[in-house]
């Protein structure tokens, strides 16, 4: 017994394994990572929509597009596409204003790229702007010299239409331009004809002399409106030459009958009136 409590004793220790333990790999960084990039990449989108304008939001659009843009201002081909082809109408992706030859843009408009060319018509609405001034100014100037002009000119107004000046001579109440029915001018018709003769050599128009004249309040057999509007331009046309107006400045003499009244009864008096009109140049 004593030689057996010399022996060592024998100790088993035991190891616990945990299979499948510890920091499962390193997949769940990967996954963290990729979460912080789309948060970042989130959080510059917020910026970039707050801190850009429209235009600039357009242009980072256009850079990130796949497709190629087709520019407003061609850059290639002198054929007769300009460097477009037949589809370029059909084309989805435009840049800039997204304009073509079809379809101009404002600017395009402006540029004179749609082939028309608004600036002699514009200048042209200058010159007709600028004697209306002119002969305004004549006519009060003249109409201040006396009392009995200035009475005439009661029956003188001027207006801008499409033709050119039109300086509109017209009936009163209480007093007319012809004699009744008749072609025949009246003395103060006689004074605004040789009036106008100097008043418009301060331009070098052509002139159209139309006559208007009302309607009768009954139906007669013998329209006499026709006869009596051509006699009455043709009288004012004769009054214009005798008082010193050129010949060849005469461009037309009409007669309107009662067609184009000038109130809204055509019986009324004041449709009985003569226009002389200063014409544009450019037509």
């Amino acid at each position: 017994m004593a030689g057996q409590s010399n022996v060592a004793p024998i100790i088993i220790k035991r190891k616990k394994v945990i299979k499948g333990g510890g920091h499962h790999g390193g997949a769940w960084k990967v996954a963290y990572a990729d979460f912080v990039t789309a948060m970042m990449a989130f959080f510059m989108l917020m910026w970039l929509l707050n801190a850009t304008t429209e235009k600039q939001r357009k242009g980072i659009a256009d850079y990130f597009n796949p497709t190629i843009p087709i520019n407003r201002v061609s850059g290639g081909g002198t054929g007769a596409f300009g460097g477009d082809s037949i589809f370029s109408e059909e084309t989805v992706a435009k840049a800039g204003t997204g304009a073509s030859a079809q379809n101009p843009a404002e600017q395009d408009k402006a540029m004179g790229s749609t082939g028309t060319d608004d600036s002699k018509e514009t200048a042209a609405k200058q010159d007709v702007a600028n004697m209306a001034e002119a002969v305004s100014k004549a006519l009060m100037a003249r109409g201040g010299e006396s009392a009995t002009m200035e009475r005439l000119l009661r029956h003188v107004i001027t207006r801008v239409s499409d033709e050119g000046l039109v300086i509109e001579l017209f009936d009163l109440e209480d007093a007319s331009l012809f004699k009744g029915d008749t072609a025949e001018p009246n003395e103060g018709t006689r004074q605004i004809a040789q009036l106008l003769s100097k008043v418009l050599v301060i331009s070098t128009n052509q002139i159209a002399i139309e006559a208007h004249v009302r309607s009768y309040p009954i139906t007669l057999i013998d329209d006499p409106t026709w006869s009596l509007s051509a006699d009455r331009a043709q009288a004012f046309r004769g009054l214009l030459q005798g008082y010193g107006m050129q010949t060849t400045r005469i461009d037309r003499v009409t007669g309107h009958s009662n067609r184009t009244p000038a109130a809204a009864d055509p019986t009324l008096i004041r449709n009985n009136r003569i226009e002389v009109i200063l014409l544009r140049t450019d037509r």
